[in-house]
């Protein structure tokens, strides 16, 4: 029988009102996945390929042939948005069967939410954070709503991997199954990536249960990709200046800006940005142009610090028109959200990794089924020294590029070897929700969650539980047990608490027309800046509520946010740039400027020591180490030359660029390496890349974990100790590590 004949009869009623001639590929896999196994099953294919309507087919087949008692599915999104989306697609196939789908997180009524308790079937809609406060505060009501629950749907779960929210969300399916005594089928839809290892074991992660995933092999579609590169000799970054003659002449930012515009004003496209302050900027260079040109403003900002319902005013304009409209977009618009066919998206900078790189280049060619997507690098020609003078940027976009056209290849998650962070909660969680608890009745709630299981010792433990009583996180009764104590209840009664990223101070835009966004600073009365691709100026500031009230201005400037997204990157982009550099390989997807860039960097590369030697002198005396390893073994790198290893290899300064270290150091260069080949110290001592100066606080949570503890963390969750030290010491030989 096929995957058609197996639907439901409303789903197939459902088919036919769509006019849909056949089912994709994903589509049938997935069918006999879900239908035929008890295995958890992962749903992979491109953007806007049918992935939700794969999973979703046979789940509420199955339902329909044996109907849930209770809430029957979880659909779990990384954004409100993403659920608000998605609430729409299934009310569309859900209208006519009477089954309801419950939206959930901090935007929805209590009304709602009480409904969904009180009549407990259907859909529910939640992100973790909303799903981490129903546990927590209701785990009765939880348990009757959960008692028959079949499916749980994680959407974009490569968005969870590897970081601390998806560790959250693993705590929070081990404790909703034990709390409900359910034992549903996981199933994770993801875009189409090389290697699912990482995947499955997340999604299998505290059962017993195998992983499946269908969908690899199809639903290719063509690419189309082009790099361009601006390069800027002068020190001025006007859009202007004045040449000898004595006329107005374009610079290159300028030149820069057109080409932008020129590429995108009469198009559906999406703008990349590596930060806030970039898309507003690239906004309000677009307008300018557009009004100097008296032709149609199209352009819209989309960010994480615009406010929520203008964000959805601009998903809807982009899902309801065919163009020309262009949102310049952070993160928040790299998810699926449903924003209709884009003919283009465009990337300002380089790629921030190849896992962005896949979810952006889908966004576009819904209708054509060709994906098209343009890079544009702006680069300072003003580089000192070999490393420096190297179009960095360029090799890391081209290396992103190749590693995904030729392996398909995406960076690997790993899993945080000490989440101390996420167990401080977690800890507070189980109290909040059990109420008191002897030591080691709390250590069997929380020590059997996955993240901490073969990662924390019973022994942490005991060190971060006497902290926390200590600090009154925790209070420890006359008989022994365990309750949240004064501090702990304080920090549990806000929302915030149920979220384990970092919160921004943030200051909410207020003008007539209601919120605007936030912003990273608080601006002074009459000052004026950009926000949500609108001028305002500041007419009063309520420090109390972190308000700044604002009316509209004709005068702009970019406001203050926290840094632009800097990017992790892997040893494996590090040593395909090298080998770019190596090769003669053509590019046929680079412009004319970018292939002259990029063999004038190849000339200068063999004729220099960068690709022979990864530790040399520069002009100044100072070593260059550019060992071609990714960021976390180089940021170790930089620790230990300057924490533990400082006094033993006279170390003066070093300085971090990215890409590579320069170091000054009163040993000589032969002198240096023969110090660092007589090294050899512990891999389990922070003190040598911890110091008086390192910030330690790095996850929400760390400030309820003893110092102690918070070095441990940082030495296993932020270095690479063993790797370093293979490094330097091939360094010191004259050899690269992957040599």
């Amino acid at each position: 029988m096929n995957a058609f004949d197996r639907y439901a009869p409303y789903i197939q009623e459902y088919i036919y009102r769509k006019g849909w001639t056949d089912l994709r590929e994903v589509q049938v896999e997935a069918c006999a996945a879900i239908l035929d196994t008890d295995d958890h099953v992962i749903v992979s294919s491109g953007t806007a390929s049918g992935k939700t309507e794969a999973a979703f087919f046979p789940i509420l087949t199955s339902l329909y042939e044996t109907p849930s008692s209770s809430i029957s599915v979880i659909y779990i999104g990384p954004l409100k948005a993403l659920i608000n989306d998605q609430f729409n697609r299934l009310e569309g196939i859900l209208n006519d069967r009477g089954i309801p789908v419950w939206p959930w997180h901090g935007d929805v009524s209590q009304a709602v939410k009480a409904r969904a308790i009180k009549n407990a079937e259907g859909i529910l809609q939640i992100t973790p954070e909303s799903l981490e406060a129903l546990l927590m505060r209701q785990p009765g009501q939880a348990a009757k709503m959960f008692a028959d629950l079949r499916f749980i749907v994680i959407d974009e779960i490569h968005a969870f991997i590897g970081t601390d929210r998806g560790l959250q969300l693993l705590c929070l399916m081990q404790r909703l199954e034990a709390i409900a005594g359910c034992s549903p089928q996981r199933i994770g839809l993801s875009a189409t990536l090389n290697d699912y290892s990482a995947v499955e074991n997340y999604l299998s992660s505290g059962t017993d249960r195998k992983t499946l995933t269908v969908g690899i092999v199809s639903h290719k579609k063509k690419i189309s990709i082009g790099v361009e590169t601006f390069i800027d000799s002068s020190e001025q970054k006007t859009d202007i200046e004045i040449n000898k003659s004595g006329e107005v002449s374009k610079n290159v930012l300028e030149q820069y800006n057109e080409y932008i515009y020129a590429h995108c004003h009469d198009k559906k496209a999406i703008i990349f940005t590596s930060g806030r302050g970039t898309s507003e900027k690239v906004t309000a260079a677009m307008k300018r142009i557009a009004k100097e040109r008296e032709e149609k403003d199209v352009f819209l900002v989309h960010h994480g610090s615009v406010s929520a319902s203008l964000r959805e005013e601009t998903e809807m304009k982009l899902r309801e028109s065919t163009g020309p409209i262009v949102a310049a977009a952070t993160l928040t618009l790299e998810l699926g959200i449903d924003i209709g066919d884009l003919d283009l998206t465009i990337q300002l900078g380089p790629p921030l990794s190849s896992a962005s790189f896949v979810q952006r280049l889908g966004r576009s060619g819904r209708r054509t089924g060709i994906s098209k997507m343009l890079f544009l690098l702006y680069m300072n020609s003003q580089r000192n020294g070999s490393a420096g003078w190297l179009p960095l940027d360029l090799l890391k976009t081209i290396a992103v590029l190749q590693l995904y056209i030729r392996d398909r290849w995406v960076e690997p998650s790993g899993r945080k070897p000490k989440p101390f962070s996420l167990l401080a909660q977690q800890t507070l969680c189980a109290l909040m929700t059990f109420g008191e608890l002897s030591p080691s009745a709390l250590a069997k709630k929380v020590l059997v969650l996955t993240p901490f299981t073969g990662t924390v010792s019973l022994d942490e433990y005991r060190f971060i539980l006497r902290f926390m009583v200590n600090e009154d996180y925790i209070h420890q009764l006359e008989n022994g047990n365990l309750i949240v104590g004064m501090k702990g209840e304080k920090i549990t009664n806000y929302y915030s608490f149920y979220a384990v990223f970092q919160d921004n101070t943030e200051f909410h835009v207020i003008a007539a027309e209601g919120e605007i966004g936030t912003i990273g600073a608080c601006p002074k009365i009459g000052e004026v800046f950009s926000l949500a691709g609108r001028n305002w100026v500041t007419t009063s500031v309520d420090n109390e509520t972190n308000k700044v009230f604002v009316k509209k201005s004709g005068v702009s400037k970019i406001p203050a946010w926290s840094s632009e997204i800097k990017p992790i990157i892997d040893d494996r982009v590090m040593l395909e740039m090298r080998n770019i550099l190596f090769s003669n390989d053509n590019y046929n997807y680079l412009s004319s400027q970018s292939k002259k860039l990029l063999e004038e960097a190849r000339a200068f590369a063999k004729n220099d020591c960068l690709l022979s030697e990864p530790m040399f002198y520069t002009d100044s005396n100072e070593i260059v180490l550019m060992p071609w390893v990714g960021t976390k073994k180089l940021k170790t790198i930089e620790k230990l030359l300057d924490v533990g290893l400082k006094e033993k290899l006279r170390i003066q300064h070093v300085k971090e660029m990215d890409y590579y270290l320069v170091i000054r150091s009163e040993l000589l260069l032969e002198e240096f390496k023969s110090a660092i080949l007589e090294i050899e110290i512990p891999f389990d001592a922070p003190d040598y890349v911890v110091d008086d100066h390192t910030y330690l606080w790095i996850d929400k949570y760390n400030y309820m974990i003893p110092e102690k503890m918070l070095k441990t963390a940082y030495l296993y969750n932020e270095m690479d100790v063993p790797g370093a030290m293979a490094v330097l010491k091939a360094a010191a030989l004259g050899k690269f590590i992957t040599d």
